[in-house]
């Protein structure tokens, strides 16, 4: 009980995700990946609908910059 009300007092995301799995790290991680693949997908599927006027030239990219990790 005194476990289970320390990790929902707690603000870390990586405690929170690893708490929604039991703790299990493995189940954690696929999690975000297959999240991670939904949201590149819609961000595909939503920058084909925007228009570079709308956006003033600005697209969004669905892969990060490594000069900026």
């Amino acid at each position: 009980m005194l476990a289970e009300k320390k990790i929902a007092e707690s603000l870390d995301p990586v405690d929170l995700a690893l708490a929604w799995h039991d703790g299990d790290a493995r189940a954690t991680i696929e999690t975000l990946l297959r999240d991670c693949g939904h949201l590149r997908t819609q961000l595909e599927t939503a920058s084909l609908f925007l228009s570079r006027g709308i956006t003033r030239g600005w697209m969004p990219e669905t892969d990060r910059d490594a000069s900026k990790r």
